[in-house]
């Protein structure tokens, strides 16, 4: 019964190849067995990037100390349904002077990547549309093509704003796309593999009171944290939105984009925001695997969804606390903190691997892991009159 339920997308899709090997012929079949491997990606992401936009609002109300959407639907949660038809009945104005035909790809170009990622993310145990022996490479390489639509965006708007933002969005992805790719080469080093499917075979043991993913390590750690933060700053998220500013330059790259073209670039960040969380899961939380063994029961799609959610909910969290930075903390941030940090978990990550178990080795790598930190942290802070924060909330 256990594994039914965790094999039944499976068990769905070879039901449905069986009823279709009358009815096309032998040389569609295979692209019938991709299309039903890719449906579901299709179907379930973008219906979580709805549910999770009810949630963010909800829960960005309850952190702020006000409502949230509570007006169509049962507590408010049909208004993504009110907010996609006013997106696809809402006039799109182009710029007289945009170039059309690149302001007209700039939105697709975003989501298309977006989407392409998730074939190489094991959502669950046999779960992956496409087992790549460097998938990993192939993550990054199809994710890269949205810096690239964010600048067609700006560019072809014809607007100073527009353009201003775009620009500052690629500095900022450029800068934390490299400690988000070394962050992970860690994982790499200590796996031996640029598989997905295999990282999660990787931390699939349970041998002590701790499950054997690579986070319950120092190095493992480290890396967990580096790419959550090089994850926020790679999606444009709170803190680092710092492309869209609008108190600065009012919308960021896509000002001039209105309608349906406009809810594109909100699908794409939130379908990018899903795809690192669940690399994250995959590198550094075990993938679909269980934190316990007496848990394996519940099948594994199941785990990485809650996972999933929990990673989503720190997100939100993060944008309901904390302030915007400035464009120059951000680019210190990403090259005199972010960057040594990562080069240095690499080292750590190689001590730990050649030091034989036992606790001088936590020790030896915990230290290389807190000191750099503490000295890099102080002297990013020096010189800087930096006081602490008070808030007071209105009764």
């Amino acid at each position: 019964m256990t594994d039914s339920l965790d094999q039944i997308f499976i068990t769905i899709k070879h039901w449905l190849l069986a009823q279709l090997v009358n009815v096309l012929p032998g040389s569609l079949l295979s692209v019938a067995s991709v299309v039903l491997s890719l449906v579901p990606i299709l179907v379930v992401f973008p219906m979580l990037f709805a549910i999770t936009t009810v949630l963010e609002r909800k829960g960005l109300g309850r952190i702020q100390n006000r409502y949230g959407p509570n007006r169509v639907g049962p507590f408010g949660f049909l208004q993504f349904a009110a907010d996609g038809i006013k997106a696809l009945i809402k006039e799109d104005i182009v710029p007289r002077a945009a170039d059309k035909v690149v302001h007209f790809l700039a939105p697709i170009a975003l989501v298309v990547p977006a989407l392409l990622v998730y074939a190489v993310l094991p959502i669950g145990r046999n779960l992956v549309a496409i087992d790549l022996d460097a998938g990993l490479l192939f993550f990054f390489a199809v994710g890269a093509a949205s810096e690239l639509a964010v600048f067609m965006a700006g560019w072809s708007s014809r607007n100073k704003y527009a353009l201003l933002g775009a620009m500052r969005a690629v500095a900022q992805m450029v800068s934390y796309e490299i400690p988000l790719i070394l962050s992970t080469v860690t994982v790499v080093m200590m796996a031996g593999t640029l598989s997905p499917v295999k990282i999660v075979e990787a931390q699939g043991n349970y041998g002590g009171w701790l499950p054997d993913w690579f986070v319950f390590t120092p190095w493992g750690f480290a890396g967990f944290i580096l790419f959550l933060i090089a994850a926020n700053a790679e999606v444009n998220r709170s803190p680092f939105d710092m492309p869209e500013g609008e108190s600065e330059i009012i919308a960021g790259y896509f000002i001039e984009y209105s309608g349906f073209k406009f809810a594109l670039f909100f699908l794409a960040e939130y379908l990018s925001l899903f795809a690192v969380s669940g690399l994250g899961i995959t590198l550094f939380l075990g993938g679909w695997h269980a934190p316990l063994a007496s848990l394996e029961f519940i099948p594994s799609w199941i785990w990485f969804f809650v996972k999933l959610f929990a990673l989503i909910a720190l997100f939100i969290w993060t944008r309901g606390t904390l302030p915007r930075l400035r464009v120059d903390q951000l680019m210190n941030f990403a090259w005199k903190f972010m960057l040594p940090l990562a080069l240095i978990n690499l080292l750590t990550a190689a001590v730990w691997h050649y030091m034989p178990p036992g606790l001088p080795r936590w020790i030896v790598c915990i230290f290389m892991v807190v000191g750099p930190y503490l000295l890099l942290g102080r002297g990013l802070l020096a010189g800087k009159n930096i006081s602490k924060r008070v808030y007071r909330y209105a009764d």
